[in-house]
């Protein structure tokens, strides 16, 4: 079985890393198998990829999650006020300025950023403070995702809105129920291609406990 600790998963490729084993935020928790790719310097994700995080809020991301080259996690340090004639962050330039500090410091967030099991994000797919992606959600490369993506939707656009469902409801919540994700990793191994190109039905037989599924 492949090493969820190995930091370049893909022999030969460099360009892509697991973020487990990379993150060392504390603000930031990653599941097991979740990669980025880049061909330029995927091991700097904490920095390039997710950006202005101060905290408190954390960017909770599961596993099995794709994220293609660019993706970017906007968190609330981004925020401005908006509530005065300017948005502009003065304090934050120094000198007798930074004597305001407490004119940026507590702006309201939206909570942490959660990214659920097996999402992929496509190429330069940004994703404001605050949301919430589901399990199984696919975004289409460009969008800007500024409110939650339900469970097994595919979404995109800016802002992204859901194209469509890729399970009708019951399957979705059959889906939810047996949450592969969580499957010991000897048997999902044994149920790879169940996995990746069965139907509801057959992930349904090969779960554990079933008769089929042992």
């Amino acid at each position: 079985m492949p090493d969820p600790t190995v930091l370049h998963p893909f022999p030969g490729q460099p360009r892509v890393v697991l973020l487990k084993p990379l993150v060392t935020s504390p603000l930031i928790e990653v599941g097991e198998y979740s990669y980025y790719d880049d061909p330029d310097d995927p091991t700097a994700f904490e920095t390039r990829n997710v950006l202005y995080h101060y905290g408190p809020e954390r960017l909770v991301i599961g596993k099995f999650c794709a994220f293609a080259t660019g993706v970017r996690f906007v968190m609330n340090g981004a925020n401005h006020r908006m509530d005065g004639p300017s948005a502009f962050p003065f304090p934050i330039m120094g000198g007798a300025w930074a004597e305001h500090f407490d004119l940026i410091t507590g702006l309201p967030g939206r909570g942490d950023t959660v990214i659920g099991h097996d999402v992929w994000l496509g190429y330069r797919t940004t994703v404001m403070p605050g949301v919430r992606i589901g399990h199984g959600a696919i975004v289409a490369a460009g969008s800007v995702v500024t409110s939650d993506i339900p469970d097994y939707a595919v979404a995109g656009g800016n802002p992204a809105k859901v194209i469509r469902l890729r399970h009708d409801e019951a399957d979705i919540a059959r889906l939810l129920d047996l949450a592969w994700w969580d499957w010991p990793a000897e048997h999902l191994t044994r149920h790879l291609r169940t996995v990746m190109s069965g139907t509801v039905d057959d992930l349904a037989a090969a779960s554990p406990g079933s008769p089929g599924g042992a």
